[in-house]
C-alpha cells in the first residue's frame, strides 16, 4: 500500500520547499515510518523528519523535510508543480 496520495499545495507549503519541505496528503492510516520509506522510494531523497496533522477537511497531511537542501524544490519540478 502506498502511503502518500498527493501533494498538498499552498501559499505556506510553497515557503515551506525553502526549507527542503515538502507537504503531501497521506492515507490516514499510515504512520510516520510508512511515510517516510515511502517518500524515500519515490523520490530517492533522504527524509530527516515527518510531522503529521489532520486538515480542516478530516485528511492527514504530512510534512516531509529532507536531508538535501533542495531536494522539496526537485521533487515540487518533477511533479510539475514549481
Amino acid at each position: 500500500m502506498m502511503s502518500v496520495k498527493y501533494p498538498f499545495i499552498t501559499e505556506k507549503a510553497m515557503l515551506h520547499m525553502e526549507d527542503s519541505k515538502l507537504q503531501v496528503i497521506v492515507d490516514f492510516r499510515a504512520n510516520k515510518h510508512q511515510i517516510k520509506a515511502d517518500m524515500e522510494e519515490l523520490y530517492g531523497f533522504k527524509v530527516t523528519n515527518v510531522r503529521t496533522m489532520t486538515t480542516m477537511k478530516g485528511q492527514k497531511k504530512a510534512i516531509i523535510t529532507f536531508e538535501k537542501s533542495d531536494a522539496a524544490s526537485e521533487i515540487a519540478t518533477r511533479l510539475g508543480l514549481a
